[in-house]
């Protein structure tokens, strides 16, 4: 595959139907092909792409059948992870929770079979999609995750959506929280972010898990600006609840929250998801994407149903020999977050500073 750092852009194979490799960051006709193509998303962004470079060291390319030089009539987005801890593989895409292939299923087939090579010649472990539709018929590869995919429906009516919402979990908080006092703040500067992060880092350590770095979401803003948003809830000026938003044309998309558990009895989360909701009717969104959740997570599917989201089934497909060995066990799992939930703040943030590259 020739690299696009070297050249504009240049056919990667031969054939009646050539596959051609550009840089998002810098062709211009992707940012165009998006603001035509319906089924983009914000992950498929420069700006997004731009933040995993920056951030993890991601390399983003494109490959398409339109030749350099004509208008993008498709379009699959990847990056190059490079890792000496987890290995050499190619991810449509690090740290978005689906990520459509912009293509039909003809030209599909033939970027697969040219990715196909790299595998077969060991230059990568393997190649991951991460569409919301499934491509296996396509692809001829197997299903290597499985989640549920919640969004919610905004083009009903305020009044609507307010009564999709459960009406002891969700609502009632809701209620509880504004006779509490509990005020929404929005936007993205530091101070606000740097609360959030402070919630995210509480969240993170229940979970048993470390926190994403803190400059992966100042590059977020950064390289999106407006189409990056946080959500706070306060009560008497201290944090208890917060959303990590993004936009991208008429969707919403939550993708991190974060909360102080010792004032989880305000209502703060159900609070601001409701100001969300409300923002995103006054400014005209039509849907906001709730993201994937673990099939195992029982809690998170619940409270995302209970949001008014509609489930789907989300699965992600890698081109690759079928892995022979079985995942560490669950003791090691459960172990390890034990571990890792007893571990200083400090540990914890170094630890996701030092890791998080690999896992994309």
């Amino acid at each position: 595959m020739k690299s696009v750092l070297s050249q504009a852009a240049g056919a990667v194979t031969e054939g009646v139907a050539p596959v051609y490799e550009l840089d998002p960051l810098q062709d211009s006709r992707w940012r165009e092909f998006l603001e035509r193509d319906a089924r983009a998303s914000i992950f498929h962004d420069p700006g997004w792409l731009e933040a995993l470079r920056r951030t993890y060291g991601y390399v983003p390319f494109v490959l398409t059948t339109s030749p350099p030089g004509e208008p993008l009539a498709n379009g699959v987005v990847f990056c190059r992870v490079n890792s000496w801890l987890t290995g050499r593989r190619i991810v449509s895409l690090p740290f978005s929770d689906h990520c459509e292939p912009l293509i039909d299923p003809s030209g599909l087939q033939g970027i697969s079979d040219f990715l196909q090579e790299e595998v077969s010649g060991s230059k990568v472990r393997y190649v991951e999609f991460r569409p919301l539709r499934t491509v296996t018929e396509t692809l001829g590869i197997y299903t290597s995750a499985q989640f549920v995919f919640h969004a919610i429906d905004l083009r009903h009516s305020r009044e609507e959506l307010f009564e999709n919402l459960h009406k002891d979990s969700i609502r009632r908080k809701v209620q509880r929280a504004a006779r509490e006092g509990l005020i929404c703040k929005r936007g993205i500067e530091s101070s606000l972010l740097q609360d959030f992060y402070r919630l995210f880092t509480m969240t993170r350590r229940r979970h048993g898990l470390p926190p994403t770095p803190y400059r992966w979401f100042r590059n977020v803003v950064e390289c999106l600006g407006n189409n990056a948003q946080v959500y706070v809830a306060y009560k008497n000026q201290s944090p208890a609840a917060g959303l990590f938003i993004l936009k991208h044309g008429k969707k919403l998309v939550y993708k991190y929250g974060g909360s102080n558990q010792s004032m989880s009895n305000l209502g703060g989360t159900p609070f601001l998801f409701w100001k969300l909701i409300e923002d995103a009717k006054a400014e005209g969104f039509e849907e906001l994407d709730l993201g994937r959740s673990d099939l195992d997570n029982e809690g998170l599917i619940t409270f995302k149903n209970r949001l008014g989201g509609h489930s789907s089934p989300l699965h992600y497909w890698r081109l690759a020999p079928k892995p022979r060995h079985k995942s560490a066990p669950g003791w090691m799992n459960r172990f390890a977050k034990q571990a890792m939930a007893h571990s200083p703040d400090a540990v914890r943030i170094q630890l996701g500073n030092l890791l998080y590259r690999h896992l994309g």
